[in-house]
């Protein structure tokens, strides 16, 4: 079932260039169908007709193994919590989980590829990898394009290029974005400069959750603002290089505190793991902030045993719809805290089991 709370993501294996900064990428594609208005103008008929159409488009995926087989689902035929699930693993968007009416997803089975049905287009092709990945992302959106093209014929100007519902995504249609984890940069107050840096060279700064949202346990997404005029290679290229801009400056913020403040770094990380260890309850945004904690300390050495893709789990996994899903009924605010604080205990106690004895 789409949304499923006993598997992971592609992006949440943790392995990769740079997996100790860089969590993930993503590369989406903005199209519609020429002919179709576009998808908050669409009549039930019209969106009925472009699900029959992908549907048809998927029938013609070859011989593919279980991960890499491309599923569509409707929204309205999710039961909430999945819902809720697919939008924790950044597979579709808070406002495209409420679109029951017309809206849709495609899942290729190792939820690599996701494609987001009559949101605010009717199709938003993401494809989202480990580490920094962009151009693996990128050629595999490119290949999910062409399959989908093959049944569609897309809304495309020569002067203008791919035509979109938002004036923004007009030209290549292609936003690419990274999520990264700075706590360094946080703790040195340099974040607020970056971020102003960032938005000058005409990326944008957004929270875990995309538009509108915090920065939850110091991680941040970067993406490109600007889709026409330029090509896919250049935007690819372009945040590529402000990623790693961004990288040297996290790694050099953390050298300088270990040096200048290594007992306090320490102990902020240690009293993290500590709680997380023993809490009966936990916040939400309690514990991403001392996920975030403990996750610096395994990146600098002073924690072992522990795994970007296990942290990056208990990431996902802690959020209200995942905790719920894994109980299988709707849970309290206050049962949520519960659960959250049994759930991370045991993670990390069965991490730490699992250390000593390989060692």
């Amino acid at each position: 079932m789409a949304g499923s709370a006993n598997r992971l993501s592609k992006w949440m294996e943790g392995t990769g260039p740079f997996s100790d900064i860089v969590i993930s990428c993503r590369v989406r594609l903005a199209r519609n169908v020429q002919g179709l208005p576009f998808p908050h103008l669409m009549q039930d008929s019209q969106a009925e007709d472009l699900l029959q159409r992908l549907r048809q488009a998927l029938a013609n995926q070859g011989a593919r193994s279980a991960d890499h087989r491309m599923t569509l689902y409707r929204l309205r035929d999710l039961a909430v919590l999945d819902r809720h699930v697919l939008v924790e693993k950044h597979l579709i968007s808070p406002q495209h989980a409420r679109n029951v009416a017309h809206g849709a997803v495609i899942l290729r089975g190792d939820e690599a590829v996701s494609v987001l049905v009559n949101e605010e287009d009717h199709l938003r092709i993401q494809c989202l990898f480990p580490a920094l990945q962009l151009e693996q992302a990128w050629q595999l959106a490119s290949n999910v394009d062409d399959l989908l093209e093959r049944k569609l014929e897309y809304a495309f100007s020569p002067d203008r290029g791919y035509l979109t519902a938002c004036p923004t995504n007009v030209g290549t249609g292609l936003r690419a974005s990274v999520m990264l984890h700075l706590p360094a940069l946080v703790m040195s107050n340099q974040a607020g400069r970056l971020h102003s840096s960032i938005v000058k060279l005409g990326f944008m700064v957004r929270g875990i959750y995309g538009e509108g949202t915090e920065a939850l346990g110091n991680i941040f997404q970067f993406s490109n603002q600007i889709t026409l005029g330029r090509s896919e290679v250049d935007i690819i290229e372009n945040l590529r290089s402000v990623t790693a801009q961004i990288i040297e400056q996290e790694r050099s913020a953390r050298e300088l505190l270990r040096k200048e403040m290594r007992h306090q770094l320490e102990d902020r990380v240690w009293r993290a793991y500590g709680i997380l260890t023993h809490a009966r309850v936990l916040s939400s945004a309690e514990a991403v902030q001392l996920l975030s904690d403990v996750r610096l300390g395994k990146d600098l050495g002073i924690l072992t045993g522990l795994t970007s893709a296990g942290l990056t789990e208990l990431l996902v996994m802690t959020r209200p719809g995942y905790l719920q899903k894994l109980a299988d009924r709707q849970l309290s605010a206050a049962e949520r805290d519960v659960q959250r604080a049994r759930l991370i205990r045991e993670k990390l106690r069965a991490a730490a089991a699992g250390a000593t004895s390989s060692g």
